[in-house]
């Protein structure tokens, strides 16, 4: 069967990941098993969890049943993982790290992330410094952050010495955060996007329906291979076969710049700004 590959993208730790992942927040279960071996079989390697979505058992089984069976090597995969802000702190991070990891029956992790910043807690370094501990003790390849943003970024950058090698955040077309992007470039962190198609809003644009027409392509992928274009690395969740071929196959669609120019100009307008909950807000002081 022919896999199709997916460019890579370099950290700022000289470590690489795939570009474009799977991700897997409501994949549950037998689904999830289902999913995972099958998005395995068409040439996904990239795999996004968290303690948050309770799958880390079920992403664990897909994953080594696929190795056991051949189809892929330990080494082939980047597994992320992320630390939910009811176990920021030293003891509790480490705690929440051994958790995920018998769930996932893994010897380490390729990526693990602090989820929220959760500013009202004010444990984000402290967490981040256990992390690294981690790192340092050979558990986790690289680490990185979800949710941040410019102000607790810099805290945590000055605070530990330490520049995440990621900050995985909300961003789609008509919102894709110009100005943290900056902040992320200049600092070589790798800007993440989850929920990159924004739940279906962007994909009935006119603009964007318009470059899918010209390409043959979806719109889906065309949202996708927009934010390739631009460094971004994409996990697009979808449990339907199709989907799963179509999203893995937007690696390979090249937007022409004027296509790139009309999607840029989305940016702001009404109906394409945050969908979900702001990091500076999010969860608040009791948490």
């Amino acid at each position: 069967m022919g896999t199709m590959t997916v460019p890579t993208i370099s950290f700022n730790d000289d470590r690489e990941m795939p570009q474009l992942g799977l991700g897997t927040y409501k994949l549950n279960d037998d689904e999830c098993i289902r999913v995972v071996r099958e998005a395995i079989d068409l040439g996904y390697r990239h795999f996004d969890t968290a303690t948050l979505y309770k799958n880390e058992g079920a992403l664990g089984t897909a994953l080594n049943q696929a190795i056991d069976a051949g189809d892929v090597s330990r080494e082939d995969l980047f597994i992320t993982s992320k630390v939910w802000h009811s176990h920021h702190g030293a003891q509790k991070a480490e705690q929440a790290f051994q958790e995920s990891m018998e769930k996932l029956k893994l010897d380490y992790l390729d990526l693990y992330l602090i989820h929220w910043p959760w500013p009202q807690g004010g444990l984000y370094v402290e967490t981040f410094e256990s992390i690294a501990r981690l790192q340092g003790m050979g558990q986790i390849a690289s680490i990185g952050v979800a949710n941040f943003y410019e102000e607790v970024l810099e805290d945590l950058i000055d605070k530990t010495g330490i520049t995440p090698v990621l900050n995985q955040v909300e961003l789609h077309p008509g919102f894709t955060q110009p100005e943290l992007r900056e902040f992320h470039h200049k600092h070589g962190i790798v800007t993440e996007a989850w929920s990159p198609l924004a739940r279906g809003v962007v994909l009935n644009n006119p603009e964007i329906e318009k470059i899918a027409a010209a390409h043959e392509a979806t719109e889906g992928q065309v949202v996708l291979a927009y934010l390739m274009a631009k460094g971004i690395s994409v996990i697009p969740k979808s449990a339907r076969s199709e989907r799963l071929k179509e999203n893995l196959a937007a690696a390979e669609l090249e937007l022409g710049k004027d296509e790139i120019a009309a999607i840029d100009s989305l940016e702001g307008q009404e109906g394409f700004g945050r969908m979900f909950n702001d990091p500076r807000e999010f969860p608040g002081a009791e948490g």
